[in-house]
This record gives structure tokens, sequence and C-alpha cells, in this order.
């Protein structure tokens, strides 16, 4: 990954990672669930002289979209969402589960995925894989010439993600895990939807919630 360029933002009321990634060099770059603080994600496109070619969305829980409408207004850059989770997007506040949080505005997403997508933006190449279970459209966008993975809410460093919200289900985030951490060399790179940047060996050597895969 000499070439990809990510930098991440921390935001929001829960603290949720948002990440913008581009190739050394380029002029285009994609944002990963931009969840709040809008002017803040922004600020590196013009820091690093970039566009905004694309938002792309892990899931639709509010920490993860919250600022989705406002950065798709002002850079233009469509948005692709999880295929379950549009009706989410499109009526944020109807899913916030604790009062206080917010407002956020609503976004009717340009794209849609549900794993097995291939997208070429930005200069990269992105596999978009299928992995509920913390949400029921939950995606994971991976990165694979570049060895890293986007993994939302599904893989964090020592911890996964949790299973207690609507359409979250412990066997079915394992099975994603499992297939995560099956199907990616050890040295891939996870960029987390919360807490620190971790790999998959790490995880699979440390993490209590993957002692089911390693045992």
């Amino acid at each position: 990954m000499a070439d990809l360029q990510v930098f991440g933002s921390t935001v929001g009321p829960v603290e949720e990672n948002s990440f913008l990634a581009w190739k050394e060099g380029g002029t285009q770059a994609v944002m990963f669930d931009p969840g709040d603080e809008a002017e803040r994600l922004m600020a590196p496109l013009e820091e690093h002289g970039l566009s905004l070619e694309a938002i792309l969305l892990t899931h639709c829980h509010f920490d993860h979209i919250g600022a989705v409408a406002p950065v798709a207004r002002a850079t233009g850059a469509p948005v692709y969402c999880p295929e379950l989770e549009v009706q989410i997007l499109a009526d944020i506040m109807a899913y916030v589960p604790w009062p206080g949080i917010g407002p956020y505005e609503s976004y009717a997403a340009e794209h849609t995925v549900s794993g097995g997508e291939h997208l070429s933006m930005a200069g990269l190449e992105i596999d978009v894989l299928f992995t509920p279970g913390h949400s029921p459209g939950h995606v994971t966008y991976s990165l694979p010439e570049d060895g890293v993975i986007f993994s939302g809410d599904v893989l964090f460093q020592n911890s996964v993600g949790r299973v207690d919200l609507p359409g979250g289900d412990w066997d079915t985030l394992l099975k994603s895990i499992t297939m995560l951490v099956g199907s990616h060399p050890p040295e891939t790179t996870v960029f987390a939807g919360h807490m620190g940047n971790t790999t998959i060996a790490a995880e699979l050597a440390s993490n209590p919630f993957l002692a089911e895969i390693t045992d």
C-alpha cells in the first residue's frame, strides 16, 4: 500500500472513524462513512488538492451517515449505500435510537451496493463484500491491490461490532468475520469504524471475540 494515502478523522458523539483514500499524486479521492462534522471531513480535500469522486457507506447507523448530505451537496460526489439500508439514509432521524443526537439531514443515495460489485474510482480498485451481522445490509470495502479493508463496524481492534441494535445477529456477524479473515492475507490493514487501525493477523492473535475462529 505504498502509494495508497488514507486520512482518518474521528468525529461525532460516539467517535466514529471516517476515512479519505486516494492514490499518491492523484487528484481524486473517495470518502468512507462521513458520520459528522462535514467541514472537518472535507478540509483535507483542499489541503491535498483533491476532488471527491464518491462517498462509500458501509452501513447506515446514524454515526456513519450524519454528514453524508452536506458532504455530497458541497462536493457533488455520488453516494453508494448498502441496498438493504437505503431507507435509513432517506429518513435518518426516524432511526436514531437515543434522544439528543442530531439532527441530521436525510439523503437519497444515487447508487446501491449489496456485495459482489467491483468499483474502479479515484485510481482505486475496490471489491464490495457483503458482511451483515452488525446491521442487515452492512458491506466491507476491500482494496486487495493495496492490502487494506475498510471494515465499518464488523471488525475492530480487540473487539467486533455490537449486535444488540435492530437487525444485529451474532452468528451472522461471526460468519462475516470468518469470511473476511479467511479471504485476506494476515498482513491486511483494517481501517475500522471505531477505535484504532489494526491488521487481520493482530486480531486473530489477540481479539477475544475471534476465539471461535481460532480455536
